[in-house]
């Protein structure tokens, strides 16, 4: 499975964005600022620039797991190998504040995103379904 998520609008709280699945667009995303990061940077590069909980992770392709995350107390996606992170899961959340660097989905609102349970509860259950029978991998880009 292959998700895509495309940046679209960045500002200095938030950046949204749209998430795709195999092509086909699924729901909204918010994450933390843009500050232009890449999987490509050198690490010194990432963390120089890189504010703790108020930063998305670099544009990149990433592998996704489930694992139990034991801030949620629940198995979530789970994103490997982000240069200068750890931790990256995608899980509900409707403001920059619940996302810790984490991608949060639902339906774009103004600033934030709402219908995020729903939404998470639909994306877990089409990922969880793949885990079974392929590699999922999630690439970041920028569409502005």
């Amino acid at each position: 499975m292959y998700l895509l998520l495309k940046r679209k609008e960045v500002d200095p709280q938030r950046t949204h964005g749209q998430l795709f699945i195999d092509g086909v667009y699924f729901c909204d995303t918010l994450e933390d600022t843009d500050r232009g990061l890449s999987f490509t940077d050198t690490l010194e590069n990432i963390r120089s620039r890189k504010v703790y909980g108020r930063t998305a992770i670099p544009y990149g392709k990433y592998t996704i797991v489930i694992s139990y995350s034991p801030r949620f107390k629940r198995a979530l996606p789970l994103l490997l190998n982000i240069p200068g992170y750890v931790g990256i899961r995608i899980h509900p959340g409707n403001t920059e504040a619940d996302t810790l660097g984490c991608l949060l989905v639902g339906r774009r609102s103004n600033d934030k995103v709402l219908y995020s349970r729903g939404t998470f509860d639909k994306l877990f259950s089409r990922l969880t379904k793949a885990m079974k029978g392929e590699q999922i991998t999630i690439e970041i880009t920028h569409d502005y």
